[in-house]
């Protein structure tokens, strides 16, 4: 029997059906049928799903005052926003029509708005307008739309992944309300793989996955429900096939085992060890950020990958990045600090796998740039005085001079503007007495610091400093 072909009962199991009397026939796709029918089916989302949000209102399940308003659904891949658009569509007197945005023109907008129209005055039904990839739209696509919307002859669900203030035209925006999806944790897709197994829509408990097994396909998914199904099924289809090769029964009194080698084989790709709450968790990163410090951009790219393939979150790894850049890099590459920080912007606008380049771009940015640890140097360096006690008070002439009675105490008397001097610089001193010239800040001779160090050493003679 072709494995690819197994399926179930729409009907719950009694518990005493044998594989041989389980229903054969082609079926949709799991993630397919798994899709949920009702908001509370949805998983994730919960900060959308409040009685009385928007959605709600658009699922017909609570009175929004004049109607549902238009909404667009912000979010990675793989996050539910086919699945809202499907759920809102099964309100009573709705009508759901769906145009892509990559094949459908200005005319067939139109169209659509006559007959929603149309609908609505003749007939009181609400016509659903689901658009996919709406950034995909042109300008001139989406000013068709406006008046639709404006007037409510269709309620507009529409969906992207990018970011609709770039993508979606502003009367449109001010229109509508925007949602942002946010992707799916660890936990969202296990409860999603264990609904699979149990649900008669999918395996009704004739298989069980082993907990390695269920891992694996929670850190593949990386957030994403449709992928984590769709990876669920083509394992099962290897156990499944197995299984009969082997002649071997299976049934929801004695379920059939997905085990790691299933997921392994039908997914072509083995399982990391990697527990991100563990050893590895702490050793990769370690590895990660000494192969940086070390200026080896293929060590720290190998690592980079096992963090993501292990479904890592990219936060954290940006947030390495970018205490790496000042850590290790400091002023001999101040751009390395720019470079984490809009890999991070990255991380939370596109998200992966998209943001996978963007955190290797500043990996290999770190691993060839010059190091210097001057700067955690001289700020570690300046709290030890300060806890020490070795603070002083604040100078005569550095005090605040500007509230009334400050002249009289002397704050500001004797201050010299360093703008008003020939080189920019004023003979003065900045620290508290008790601290004299001292020197936290020491750059090395490597990259920009080169420069500073020269520079910097014109500067502290002029304000009489010596190094300790």
């Amino acid at each position: 029997m072709d494995s690819s072909l197994f399926t179930f009962n729409d009907q719950p199991d009694d518990g005493n059906e044998s594989q041989s009397n389980l229903t054969r026939r082609e079926r949709a796709p799991l993630a397919v049928r798994m899709r949920p029918r009702t908001l509370d089916e949805v998983v994730g989302q919960s900060h959308l799903l409040k009685a009385g949000s928007p959605l709600r209102v658009l699922a017909g399940e609570s009175a929004g005052p004049g109607g549902p308003s238009s909404v667009i659904l912000w979010g990675p891949p793989g996050t539910g926003k086919t699945t809202l658009a499907n759920v809102i569509a099964r309100g009573v007197g709705r009508k759901f029509v769906e145009l892509s945005a990559i094949t459908a023109g200005v005319k067939d907008v139109r169209a659509v708005m006559e007959q929603a129209l149309e609908d609505r005055d003749y007939r009181g039904i609400t016509t659903i307008l689901f658009l996919d990839e709406i950034h995909r739209f042109t300008k001139a696509q989406q000013d068709a739309l406006l008046p639709g919307v404006e007037n409510r002859w269709v309620v507009l669900v529409a969906a992207t992944t990018e970011n609709p203030s770039f993508s979606v035209i502003s009367p449109l925006l001010s229109r509508s309300i925007l949602l942002t999806l946010q992707g799916l944790t660890d936990g969202d897709i296990a409860d999603l793989l264990d609904r699979a197994l149990k649900d008669p829509r999918g395996f009704s408990g004739t298989l069980t996955l082993e907990a390695v097994a269920k891992d694996h396909l929670v850190k593949l998914a990386m957030g994403d429900a449709r992928k984590a199904l769709t990876s669920l099924e083509a394992a099962a289809a290897q156990a499944f096939g197995q299984a009969e090769a082997e002649n071997r029964d299976y049934s929801v009194q004695k379920p059939l085992e997905l085990t790691i080698e299933h997921a392994e084989q039908a997914l072509n790709q083995s399982a990391l060890r990697y527990d991100r709450n563990g050893d590895q968790h702490y050793d990769v990163t370690s590895a990660f950020i000494k192969s940086i410090r070390g200026s080896d951009p293929d060590a720290a790219l190998h690592y980079l990958a096992r963090m993501i393939v292990a479904g890592e979150d990219p936060r954290f790894i940006a947030r390495r990045l970018i205490v790496h850049a000042s850590e290790d890099i400091g002023m001999a590459d101040p751009s390395a600090l720019t470079a984490a920080v809009n890999a991070a912007q990255a991380v939370q606008l596109v998200g992966l796998p998209e943001a996978r380049i963007n955190l290797a771009q500043a990996t290999i940015h770190l691993a060839t740039a010059p190091k210097s640890n001057a700067v955690i140097s001289a700020i570690d360096s300046a709290i030890a005085d300060v806890k020490n006690g070795n603070a002083g008070v604040v100078p005569l002439h550095l005090r605040d001079a500007h509230y009334p009675g400050a002249s009289q105490l002397g704050h500001g008397r004797g201050y010299i503007y360093p703008h008003h001097e020939p080189n920019g610089v004023a003979a003065q001193s900045y620290l508290p007495e008790t601290l004299g010239g001292t020197r936290y800040y020491a750059p090395t001779s490597f990259g920009h610091e080169r420069a500073l160090k020269d520079r910097l050493d014109a500067i502290n003679q002029i304000l009489g400093k010596n190094e300790r």
